[in-house]
C-alpha cells in the first residue's frame, strides 16, 4: 500500500510517496445493502437512492454544460461552480450514512465512497483511510478509477495542465466535512485529465494543510461572484453545515414546488399586503401563515388564528368585531373580537370560503377602512391588522355563482400562493418522515431507531388525500404502534389500520438490470442439472429442511440483507421475512 507524505503540495503537483504500511484496512465492505436502496419508479418519473431522489443524465451533456461555463464565465469560476455543486451532494449523502450502517464508524464512512460509485461518477479505490470521529483525525487517500468527470473534460477540451476533477472533490470534502464534523480538504494529486495513469486524492483536516487557501477559494458559498470578476475573494472558514441550514422552523421541504411558495413566502413577508393561501385541506397553510408572520416586522406582535368554519353562523360575527354587553341574550359583558385582539399584528383567517355573506360585507368594511364596530355597539374602533386569509376552495367560482362576494375576493386576492399539495412534492417525504419521526418519539417517549426502507417506500407512493396533516397523523401512529425496544418502524406499523400501499419501485438485479419491486423476479429460463435433483433426492431430507437450509445459505451469503437473499431464492422479501421469522421463532 502506498501513503502520502503528510504535507501533500497545491493541487496539479506530483509528490513522491513512500511506502508504508497502511494503518487501516482499505477494504471496503459489499454494497449490497446500498444497490439495494436504489428504486426505479418510472410511472412517477423519479429515481431514488435511500431518500434522495436521483437523476441520470448523458455525460456528453455534462461535457457540454462544462464547455460552455467554462467559455462564458472563464475556467476559475466554472470550476467553482462544480466544485460547490459536488460539495452541496457530498453534504446530503453524508447526512444519512450513519443511518445505514449504525454499527461500524468505518464501514458507515465507506458509505460515501460506495454511494460515489453507484451514481455512476467514479469507482474510488481507498489506499489508506483513518477516521476516528471522537479525536477529530482523519486521513483518506484514494485512488479513483473511470472517472466521469475527467471523460467529460477531455470530450469537451481536450487534456488539461490541471486537475479537472471538480466535482468529486467537492463530493470528498463535502462528504468528509459532514461526517467527520469539522471542515475537512481533499486535494487531487495526481489526475488522468493531465496524462498520469489514474486519479488520486489525500484528505486531512483543513488545519493540518500548509497552503489550504488555493483549493478553499473553489469551496465558498460566496465566492463564485470574485471568481468571475478575476478578484481574489476573502477567504472565510469552510462551514460543515448542512445547505439548508438557513430554513425557517416549523417549514420542512426541498422540493421546487415547496420552494417557489417559500419564496413568495419571503417575497411577502417584509410588507403589510393581504396574504390569500390556496391549497387542499392540510397543505400546510396556517403553518405557512405562521412563518410569514414571524418573518414580518410584526413578528413581536399578536398572531390570531380563528377557523371559520368551526364557529357557528350566529357567533361569527361577534368573534370576528367583538360584542357590547346586553347585544343578544347571554352577552352579560362586553367583549373584544378577534380583530381587536390582534391589533398592531396578524390575523389569520382559515377557511374562509364558510364566511356567510353578511360577515362577508362587514369583513370588507374592515379592510377597506381598517376599523371595526362590535356587534350592539355604535362605536367604532380602528385596528391595525394584517390580514392573511385561507381556503381550499375556489373563491373565484364560488363569487361567480353568488356564494362569495366578489369585491371581498378582490379584496382578498392581493398576494396569492398556492400552497402544493404533498403527492406534487413527494421529494419532501423522507423529510417530513423524520422532523415528525423527532417530535413523536419525544413527546410519547418512544426509543424508535427509524423507519425501514420498505415503508418509506410505501409512504413515497402514497397520494396522501388529507396533504401533511395525514403523514404527520401517520408517523404518529406509528410511533404508537412500534415495539419499545428501539427497533424501527415498519409497513405493519405504518399502514396497521388501512390497506398497504404498493410502491411501483423497481430495483438493480445483480448483473445491474431492473426487476420489478412488486413480483419477484422471473425464474431462470435454464432448468437446474440433473445432477443436483439427484443429489437433493439422495439426501433423504424432508422438504421442510430443505427449505430451511436453502433460506439459512441464502441470508448468509447476503451477510443478513433479506430483500438480496430473496432475489437469490425467486421470493418476495415479504415472503422470505415470513419464512425466515418462523423458522427462527
Amino acid at each position: 500500500m502506498r501513503n502520502a507524505e503528510t504535507n501533500a503540495p497545491p493541487s496539479g503537483d506530483s509528490i513522491t510517496v513512500p511506502l508504508v504500511p497502511p494503518q487501516v484496512t482499505a477494504q471496503m465492505p459489499d454494497i449490497a445493502d446500498l444497490s439495494a436502496r436504489l428504486r426505479f419508479c418510472p410511472s412517477d418519473g423519479r429515481i431514488w437512492l435511500g431518500d434522495q431522489r436521483m437523476l441520470l443524465i448523458h455525460l456528453s451533456a455534462l461535457a457540454g454544460l462544462r464547455r460552455e461555463l467554462v467559455n462564458s464565465l472563464g475556467v476559475e469560476a466554472a470550476r467553482g461552480l462544480f466544485t460547490r455543486m459536488g460539495y452541496a451532494s457530498g453534504c446530503k449523502d453524508a447526512e444519512f450514512a450513519r443511518r445505514i450502517r449504525p454499527d461500524d464508524e468505518l464501514n458507515a464512512f465507506y458509505v460515501g465512497p460506495q454511494m460515489h460509485a453507484l451514481e455512476g461518477i467514479v469507482h474510488a479505490e481507498p489506499v489508506r483511510v483513518e477516521v476516528d470521529i471522537d479525536s477529530g483525525h482523519y486521513y483518506g487517500e484514494f485512488i479513483w478509477h473511470s472517472s466521469s468527470e475527467v471523460d467529460a473534460h477531455i470530450a469537451a477540451f481536450g487534456m488539461s495542465a490541471e486537475p479537472v476533477c471538480w466535482m468529486q472533490i467537492g463530493y470528498a470534502s463535502g462528504y468528509t466535512s459532514i461526517f467527520m464534523g469539522q471542515p475537512i480538504l481533499h486535494r487531487e494529486v495526481e489526475c488522468r485529465g493531465t496524462g498520469s495513469r489514474q486519479c488520486r486524492i489525500v484528505g486531512k483536516p483543513v488545519h493540518e494543510w500548509d497552503d489550504p487557501n488555493p483549493d478553499l477559494v473553489y469551496l465558498q458559498p460566496d465566492s463564485l461572484a470574485s471568481l468571475y470578476r478575476g478578484a481574489a475573494p476573502a477567504l472565510a472558514r469552510l462551514d460543515p453545515a448542512a445547505p439548508d441550514a438557513r430554513r425557517q422552523p416549523g417549514l420542512v421541504g426541498v422540493s421546487s414546488s415547496f420552494l417557489a411558495a417559500y419564496h413568495l413566502l419571503q417575497k411577502v413577508a417584509p410588507t403589510d399586503a393581504t396574504v390569500l393561501f390556496l391549497g387542499e385541506t392540510g397543505a400546510g397553510k396556517e403553518m405557512f401563515a405562521r412563518t410569514l408572520h414571524t418573518s414580518s416586522k410584526r413578528a413581536d406582535k399578536p398572531f390570531v388564528a380563528i377557523n371559520c368554519a368551526a364557529i357557528p353562523e350566529n357567533l361569527i360575527e361577534s368573534e370576528l368585531f367583538g360584542v357590547e354587553r346586553g347585544a343578544f341574550t347571554g352577552a352579560v359583558q362586553s367583549r373584544p373580537g378577534r380583530f381587536e385582539r390582534a391589533h398592531g399584528g396578524t390575523i389569520f383567517l382559515d377557511e374562509i370560503g364558510t364566511l356567510n355573506l353578511p360577515a362577508q360585507g362587514k369583513l370588507l368594511r374592515v379592510l377597506q377602512e381598517r376599523e371595526v364596530e362590535r356587534v350592539g355597539g355604535t362605536e367604532t374602533r380602528r385596528v391595525d391588522v394584517r390580514v392573511i386569509a385561507a381556503t381550499n376552495v375556489d373563491l373565484r367560482a364560488e363569487a361567480k355563482r353568488g356564494a362569495f362576494r366578489e369585491d371581498l375576493f378582490f379584496r382578498l386576492n392581493v398576494f396569492p400562493v398556492r400552497i402544493p399539495p404533498l403527492r406534487e412534492r413527494r421529494d419532501d417525504i423522507p423529510l417530513l418522515v423524520r422532523h415528525f419521526l423527532l417530535k413523536y418519539c419525544e413527546r410519547h417517549g418512544k426509543p424508535v431507531s427509524g423507519i425501514t426502507d420498505r415503508a418509506m417506500d410505501r409512504l413515497v407512493d402514497y397520494d396522501f388525500p388529507g396533504n401533511v396533516r395525514e403523514l404527520e397523523n401517520i408517523v404518529e401512529r406509528s410511533v404508537i404502534m412500534a415495539p419499545d425496544d428501539g427497533s424501527p418502524i415498519d409497513v405493519g406499523h405504518v399502514f396497521a389500520f388501512g390497506d398497504e400501499v404498493h410502491a411501483p419501485f423497481y430495483g438493480v438485479a445483480h448483473d445491474g438490470s431492473l426487476i420489478d419491486s412488486r413480483r419477484p423476479p422471473a425464474p431462470p429460463a435454464a432448468p437446474r442439472p440433473a445432477g443436483v435433483i439427484d443429489e437433493i433426492l439422495s439426501s433423504d431430507l424432508p422438504l421442510e429442511q430443505l427449505e430451511t437450509r436453502a433460506i439459512e445459505a441464502a441470508v448468509q451469503r447476503a451477510r443478513g440483507n433479506l430483500s438480496e437473499a430473496a432475489r437469490m431464492l425467486g421470493l418476495t422479501r415479504a415472503q422470505l421475512a415470513y419464512r425466515y421469522r418462523k423458522m427462527r421463532g
